[in-house]
């Protein structure tokens, strides 16, 4: 995606997928949760921040650590129990990427 497709997609609040995101998601939260998905494995903010920048794509670590907590009290990643943190896509989260769960009404997580 280029940088015109991510400000229309943060304008209209859904990408060209027609996936339903609420208002206070982000290009980035999608991204975040495709890799997951992808991936089918739990990561810690530094691994996804390493894989993103082995695959040429931009996302910081700053970033992350504003996003993670959001998708999180979302019910759209969920944190692994036991020893450091690391992150897993929910079936919520995979609802929401297979573009069905409608994210449009979901309340902006206050973390």
């Amino acid at each position: 995606m280029n940088a015109i497709e991510d400000a229309f997609d943060w304008l209209f609040g859904q990408d060209s997928m027609g996936r339903l995101r609420a208002d206070w998601m982000t290009g980035s939260d999608d991204r975040i949760l495709e890799f997951l998905e992808d991936t089918g494995a739990g990561h810690s903010l530094r691994g996804i921040e390493n894989n993103f920048a082995e695959r040429g794509q931009s996302i910081s670590y700053t970033t992350l650590k504003r996003r993670i907590p959001k998708l999180e009290e979302a019910g759209l990643i969920y944190e692994i129990e036991g020893e450091g943190s690391y992150y897993a896509i929910t079936e919520k989260g995979e609802d929401y990427l297979r573009e069905e769960e409608d994210l449009r009404d979901e309340p902006e997580p206050h973390v």
